[in-house]
């Protein structure tokens, strides 16, 4: 009965660590810290996705911010990767 939890858990905390690098990734506009936000980004992304393989029926409003957080997060990434 745990393991949904422990999985969006782990989703709720890949997604804050991929917020936090990223933002100061783009404040710092460093290539490294940039590929490592992109990077943060990416599994968190993943950890998404497993997530979205097993829902619990409670977790409908959850996942859905979850989305819309990953979606901002991508798209400041990508600004900050822009030439």
């Amino acid at each position: 009965m745990s393991e949904p939890y422990n999985e969006l858990k782990q989703v709720d905390m890949s997604i804050q660590s991929a917020q936090r690098i990223i933002g100061h990734a783009t404040m710092s506009m460093d290539p490294g810290q940039l590929h490592a936000a992109k990077e943060a980004l990416d599994t968190a992304k993943q950890q998404y996705e497993e997530a979205l393989k097993n829902p619990t029926g409670m977790d409908g409003m959850f996942l859905e911010h979850a989305k819309e957080t990953l979606q901002q997060c991508e798209q400041q990434i990508n600004e900050a990767l822009k030439p």
